[in-house]
């Protein structure tokens, strides 16, 4: 081996031991009070919408990911330790656990963790004692919660209320909507970041019958008048009524409703922003209409049976999901 060999060798052992010495060194872990500050607000915008105590929420998650620092929190943002079961078709992360080589659920970001928290207990039947008890009833929950099934450990229940109460997260758990109300100044929907509204739109140009003409997701559409058909509309444009109803995800014996945003144009098979935070009282249809997106393709991207509805606060995918 000649000298120029025997340096390229020790420069890429010296970069190895860098690499591997570097990737040793222990994350920094956030204490208690740091992830309650972090997720608090998080726990608050789930308990005005699903009526799970934000006491409960903090709690669980305190207790299930030892304050964010666990392996399965750190590698697959599941702060509750829920596992796969048999209706899970998202990530998963095996572990040991009860048994070894257990599967877990396996999420992008905490919040997602957070929001699959909420929907695991409001669409389980075995939960659904627990909210007819009081937002404030936390030792409640706590005692429903190891009744239900959802902790092996006999010390669930006062598990939970040591740490709520040494932490004061019973503060959070106040009637629904004050507890939104009273948190405005540090609190951020993230429901309604990002997301367009019909307001939005400014009209591109009149057309026929003094119609406004509106773009979105490079798509014509207007919005309806009181009393329109799909022939009065096809009329003013020159086209068929057969391509009003195919466009806007609509049938012949539908009616038309005023304000109503109906495509002049094919709509897409993907919306032009990446997801949509669903508000109160918006349907998968609203929100098809709202993006230019067919429906069948938001139906199916979302992993959704057709005909179901999303609930407050849930995200939807409008483009191909994010790895």
């Amino acid at each position: 081996m000649n000298l120029t060999n025997i340096k390229y060798y020790f420069f890429i052992l010296f970069i190895n031991c860098f690499l591997f010495t570097y990737s040793q060194v222990p994350q920094k872990k956030i204490t208690r009070e740091e992830y309650i500050e972090k997720y608090k607000d998080i726990a608050i915008q789930e308990m005005n919408i699903y009526k799970i105590p934000a006491s409960i929420t903090l709690a669980q998650g305190i207790l299930e990911s030892a304050d964010g620092n666990s392996k399965l929190s750190v590698n697959a943002n599941n702060h509750f330790g829920i596992k796969c079961h048999l209706d899970w078709e998202g990530k998963t992360y095996y572990m040991d656990d009860d048994e070894e080589d257990e599967c877990f659920r396996k999420y992008n970001d905490p919040y997602d963790s957070f929001k699959d928290h909420s929907y695991f207990l409001s669409e389980r039947e075995r939960y659904a004692s627990l909210f007819k008890l009081k937002i404030t009833d936390y030792k409640g929950w706590s005692h429903g919660l190891k009744k239900a099934g959802y902790a092996t450990n006999s010390k669930y229940p006062q598990l939970l209320i040591k740490i709520i109460e040494e932490n004061n997260l019973h503060i959070y758990d106040k009637e629904l909507g004050s507890a939104l109300a009273e948190n405005t100044s540090n609190f951020t929907f993230e429901s309604n970041q990002d997301n367009i509204q019909i307001d939005d739109f400014k009209p591109l140009s009149i057309g026929a019958n003094n119609r406004k003409i509106f773009v979105n997701n490079d798509l014509k559409f207007i919005i309806a008048r009181k009393g329109d058909t799909f022939y009065e509309i096809a009329q003013d444009f020159e086209i068929y009524t057969w391509q009003i109803y195919k466009y806007n995800d609509l049938k012949k014996k539908d009616k038309i409703s005023e304000g109503q945003i109906i495509y002049l144009q094919r709509k897409k098979n993907k919306g032009n922003r990446n997801f949509h935070f669903v508000n109160r009282g918006e349907t998968m249809y609203s929100i098809a209409q709202l993006h230019g997106i067919k429906l069948n393709k938001l139906y199916k991207k979302n992993n959704m049976p057709i005909g179901t509805q999303p609930k407050a606060g849930q995200k939807l995918w409008l483009r191909k999901k994010k790895i």
